[in-house]
């Protein structure tokens, strides 16, 4: 956050309410973007995108691992928008509440007879024992 040295101007509407009505007032995707192109540097953008596509990928019980996988969205991003979908101010689940969620892409198809590409192949040998020897 940034820190600041003078107090800015205090006015009639506080600014973080300012900024939610302006996005409140817009009718439609293309406005938004619009406004957001203008509001927002390149990265900020990035930011947003990336916290907003990991959600539906989260909410269908996704490990973090294959969301990073199918998104490219740092595990360190995804954890993040974990811990507000659980923790936050429900601001994530008040959009989700209104249907405003982003499908998920459709798995890629498989061959049949192939097994899933995570399946693990049961192991013909029992492993040996380990020794609990404390020296």
């Amino acid at each position: 956050m940034k820190r600041r040295y003078l107090e800015p101007e205090n006015t009639p509407v506080p600014a973080e309410e300012s900024l939610c009505r302006a996005l409140l007032s817009l009718d439609t995707p293309a406005e938004m973007q619009a406004f957001l192109r203008d509001l927002c540097t390149p990265a900020e953008l990035e930011a947003l995108v990336d916290r907003w596509r990991v959600v539906p990928y989260l909410l269908a019980g996704y490990a973090y691992r294959e969301i990073h996988d199918r998104t490219s969205v740092s595990v360190t991003t995804i954890g993040r928008v974990a811990r507000f979908l659980q923790q936050g101010n429900g601001g994530y689940l008040a959009v989700v509440a209104h249907e405003a969620l982003p499908p998920l892409p459709k798995p890629p198809r498989r061959r049949s007879g192939l097994p899933p590409p995570l399946a693990r192949v049961p192991e013909t040998t029992p492993a040996p024992a380990r020794s609990r020897s404390k020296a």
